[in-house]
């Protein structure tokens, strides 16, 4: 069974010429005829006894259709569809039966309803289930709202041929109607997607009395207290309403005309759910609704425009703040009309509206189409705009309507604009909407991120297909997964045609890249461990030697090393904090000096040897007053280090035999001389840093001989080589550098 939609007394003024336009064409009218005495005939005995589960009878409700539709201005041929529509539920091979009987046309345009319809209830059961589990849910809610956003693109989607747009919009109305007459509790959710999706579609197409019809009967199902409370303030029935305001048409035409301006006057009472709209988006209270009664004057030509407004003033009251002249100044979107509001020898206002048939004709089926201008324009109900690319296609619709085929026809090239997505469903009937053209694959990504990495396989409406395989409107899909696993780089082969959404694309790009970083991550955790294990400091914490090192954590260290972008040789120096060098015992004794040793160039000593050649080592760069020890090289003479150097230890271990006691000399000597150190400094890295070092050790008179820098992660690691002839002072210069701004910690190498 299955639920239809819509509302309402249709009248058959402007919307007659929205059907007539897919009349069929007078070369196939043979063809077809007495389609509809046929049709109904033929779907007869499939329709007897058939109820909805709404209680409707199936073939009163076909009957019903197809009346809506003829009273809107629908060809034969439409009100026939209406039969086929229900009759394809109850056939096996419904596309060879109807396409044998009516032609392919009737049976394509029955079998692409039926399944809209068929996906439209799904989704609103799976809709009322999961209400049923969260109903108070800001979550699900959220979830409703895109769903209802969904149907109504799914709508538009479903209509490459406009006719299924019109069979749903006259079922919907017969829907609430039966409910109407039943005096039934209408499902919230077929009246709340008959205001929110339908009548907004009934009004971009221009259907007017369906629109109207719809909207009064679903907010009358949808807020029972506020309709009644509404239309008593109107302070007289509908049917007074109509009459008061077709008496009042009359004798505007009628003295218009005697006053020598040829006008056709139509007119119309404010529909009450309008009325509710205009005093919530505006906030105006009952009283400062104007247009609760509304007339439309249409005269041949502007002049007559003016005389017509001319006259309309000077026999009612007109209410100044309410003129508005958008004939010398149109709307945005081109839309042109005089609206004045007056009131009636009884004080009653009415607003009329004055055109002339161009305006009228532009307004109601141009591109600049009603619903533009009320929806969007510069006095748009509050929070209502229209999207641009959305609404260029709904310009496109308006158009298709003058354009529209025949039942025998090609299909429309212009309608191909609407061709972009698909929208299909998920076991429990949520719409996906998709990029034309896409796979189960995107898909998958579309509705979990999971999903999409543990996709295998895949089954359209019950079938199993390859994972290439484009979708179509209204299939259910169901992915079949692993319970790990990731993507395939197939799926990234644009050739091969698996994904076609750039999200699925990205999902995929994310997660080989996130399989190159936990690579180069291993990397770096085993470089560091290894150096960890070397050192003996196995036990240190790493997410602590991370960020004494200046990184947030353990995993972003290992990335900087992984990527050769942080070298380990920090780490190094960061575990070997200075310590007294520790000689093997078997190590040969120092050769005491003797008396009347001279001091070097250089103000060394080298105690129980004459005239051999010192140099610095480079490794630790020894300064007074630091403790020092010698080493004989070979062929350089001997190597002046600091007793805590690391290389010094490790020579020492090989060739212990080769040490050789040193000291600085006289004092004077020392402090003529200048001896190079390296000072490593960690800080924030900023604008400035670096001149702000540099100008310290400028202050205190300590020349910069070399400077090495390098940032990683906001992190700055700097070497400078400064020139001291006495180290001690150094540590009073660093302790200027450590309190500059962003320094986390300066110390000599």
């Amino acid at each position: 069974m299955r639920k239809s939609s819509n509302d309402g007394t249709v009248a058959a003024s402007a919307s007659k010429s929205v059907l007539a336009v897919v009349a069929v064409t007078s070369s196939d009218l043979s063809a077809q005829a007495n389609a509809l005495v046929r049709a109904r005939a033929f779907a007869e005995p499939l329709l007897v006894g058939e109820i909805f589960d709404t209680g409707e009878g199936v073939l009163a409700h076909a009957d019903a259709v197809a009346a809506i539709l003829k009273g809107i201005g629908g060809s034969e041929a439409m009100q026939a569809a209406s039969y086929l529509v229900y009759v394809s539920d109850h056939l096996n091979k419904p596309r060879e039966v109807i396409g044998k009987a009516f032609g392919d046309n009737f049976a394509e345009l029955a079998l692409e309803t039926s399944k809209l319809v068929q996906v439209q209830r799904q989704a609103r059961r799976a809709q009322l289930a999961r209400q049923a589990v969260e109903p108070d849910n800001a979550a699900a809610q959220q979830v409703a709202a895109v769903q209802l956003e969904n149907v109504r693109k799914m709508l538009l989607a479903f209509s490459r041929d406009l006719r299924v747009v019109m069979l749903r919009l006259a079922s919907r109305l017969q829907t609430l109607r039966f409910f109407a007459a039943a005096k039934l509790p209408v499902p919230q959710e077929i009246a709340t997607e008959a205001l929110q999706v339908f009548a907004p579609l009934a009004n971009r197409l221009g259907i007017w009395e369906i629109k109207w019809e719809m909207e009064d009967l679903a907010f009358r199902f949808l807020e029972p207290d506020t309709y009644k409370q509404v239309a008593r303030l109107l302070d007289e029935k509908r049917v007074q309403r109509e009459a008061h305001v077709e008496r009042m048409r009359v004798q505007l035409e009628q003295d218009l005309n005697a006053h020598g301006i040829s006008a056709r006057v139509s007119g119309r009472p404010k529909h009450i759910y309008s009325i509710v709209k205009k005093m919530r988006g505006k906030s105006l209270g009952f009283e400062r609704v104007f247009d609760v009664r509304a007339m439309r004057i249409v005269v041949p030509s502007v002049p007559e425009c003016y005389g017509a407004l001319s006259w309309v003033h000077s026999h009612y009251s007109p209410i100044a703040e309410e003129f508005d002249d958008y004939i010398a100044k149109p709307k945005g979107n081109g839309y042109q009309s005089l609206h004045t509001v007056v009131r009636d020898a009884s004080g009653q206002p009415t607003e009329i509206q004055i055109r002339t048939q161009a305006m009228h004709d532009h307004a109601e089926n141009g591109v600049a189409a009603h619903w533009a201008y009320k929806e969007a324009g510069a006095k748009g109900y509050a929070g209502v705009t229209a999207s641009g690319a959305y609404d260029g296609k709904i310009a496109v619709l308006r158009q298709l309507l003058a354009w529209e085929r025949d039942l025998s026809g090609a299909p429309s090239q212009a309608h191909a604009v609407l061709d972009d997505r698909i929208y299909v469903l998920t076991p429990d009937a949520a719409i996906v909407e998709l990029p034309r053209g896409a796979t189960a694959v995107d898909f998958a990504y579309a509705v979990h991120t999971s999903l999409g990495h543990r996709c295998r396989g895949a089954r359209v409406d019950g079938a199993m297909v390859p994972l290439h395989t484009p979708l179509k409107n209204g299939q259910t899909v169901e992915v079949t997964t692993a319970k790990e696993g990731g993507p395939s780089r197939d799926w990234l082969n644009p050739e091969l045609g698996y994904l076609v959404s750039h999200r699925a694309r990205t999902k995929v790009r994310a997660w080989f890249n996130a399989l190159a970083m936990n690579a180069t991550i291993a990397k770096g955790r085993e470089a560091v461990e290894k150096i960890l294990q070397r050192e003996g400091k196995t036990a240190l914490k790493l997410d602590e030697l991370a960020v004494q090192l200046g990184f947030a954590n353990a995993e972003s260290l290992f990335e900087g090393v992984g990527k050769d972008e942080f070298s380990l040789r920090n780490i190094e120096q960061l575990l070997r904090p200075p310590e007294s060098p520790q000689f093997d015992a078997d190590a040969p004794l120092l050769r005491k000096a003797r008396s009347g040793d001279n001091p070097t160039k250089g103000g060394l000593l080298v105690l129980g040897v004459d005239s051999l050649m010192t140099q610095m080592a480079k490794c630790c760069k020894p300064a007074p007053p630091d403790q020092i020890c010698g080493f004989v090289t070979r062929g350089r003479g001997v190597s002046v280090h600091r007793t805590d150097c690391t290389n010094l230890r490790e020579m020492v271990a090989k060739n212990g035999e080769r040490l050789i006691e040193v000291e600085w000399g006289v004092a004077n000597a020392v402090s003529h001389s200048v001896y190079p150190v390296d000072v490593a400094v960690q800080a924030q890295d900023r604008q400035g840093l670096l001149r702000d070092i540099s100008e310290v050790f400028t202050k205190e008179k300590m020349n910069v001989t070399g400077v090495q820098t390098q940032s990683i992660k906001g992190i700055a690691w700097m070497t400078f080589t400064v020139e001291v002839s006495d180290s001690g002072r150094l540590h009073k210069v660093l302790g200027l550098v450590l309190e500059l701004p962003g320094v986390r910690w300066a110390r000599r190498k």
